[in-house]
């Protein structure tokens, strides 16, 4: 019964993350930027925004600029958190990859990276008076949820430990849609649940910036406003003005 469940839920959570993130990349995709609104300095180049994305996604380089403290703990919590997301390739795999081999003594010390990283993001929110009036609830309960997905996690690699061979054979039964029997250890079963929670609010969340990030106008448009008119397609097929109007100035 409780495998029954569990794999219902991770159906039905799988569906709502893949089909929500879609329809925000799409909405994302779509929405017109009728305005040069980069952030300077910026590049005038492709090849420079494609520098500044890079060196944004990979080394976080405003947020370094802006807050050494912050980037820190964002810095080891994204990449605490990449690391061990790879290593979990070894559970839905018949035959591990080299890569995942390699990784996966590092992804169990980088959990605490992750851990520490949450705990130091979610300190601040509780002790730095600025950021505590900005705060929503929804921001501490998401904090919450990732930090209680990344001990339970960690407990299970060094304090309680789990069968392993048990849960490989239960998630690559669910990729063949074929429902085994999943151990019923209850810090797998509160691993595994608050993993589906974030899956299923993760496009609804502010979560959401992993993708939204490579949609931002600010970030990804080129600085050329000087050499180049941008001018919105609804703009394009306007009728000219009547005579006797004097067409405004640009600036």
């Amino acid at each position: 019964m409780i495998s029954t469940v569990y794999a219902v839920l991770f159906y039905l959570a799988t569906f709502l993350m893949v089909a929500g993130v879609g329809m925000k990349v799409f909405k994302y995709a779509t929405t017109p930027v009728p305005l040069n609104i980069v952030v300077s300095p910026a590049p005038r180049t492709k090849r420079g925004v494609f520098l500044r994305m890079f060196r944004e996604v990979i080394f976080f380089e405003s947020l370094f600029k802006s807050n050494k403290w912050i980037w820190l703990f964002g810095y080891l919590f994204h990449w605490g958190m990449l690391i061990v997301l790879l290593r979990h390739f070894r559970y839905f795999t018949l035959n591990t990859w080299w890569w995942v081999e390699i990784i996966s003594p590092i992804g169990k010390l980088m959990a605490f990276a992750m851990l520490a990283g949450l705990l130091g993001l979610w300190a601040r929110r509780i002790f730095q008076e600025r950021i505590r009036y900005i705060s929503a609830p929804s921001d501490h309960l998401m904090l919450a949820l990732l930090v209680g997905i990344a001990a339970s996690g960690t407990m299970m690699s060094y304090v309680t430990g789990t069968d392993i061979i048990n849960v490989k054979a239960y998630f690559l039964g669910l990729l063949r849609f074929q429902i085994g029997d999943m151990p019923t250890d209850p810090i797998l079963m509160l691993h595994l649940g608050l993993v589906v929670i974030l899956m299923i609010i993760f496009p609804i969340s502010k979560l959401l910036h992993v993708p939204g990030v490579f949609f931002s106008p600010s970030r990804t448009m080129v600085d050329n406003a000087r050499d180049k008119r941008r001018v919105s397609k609804w703009a394009r097929n306007l009728p000219p003005l009547p005579e006797g109007i004097p067409a405004k100035e640009e600036a």
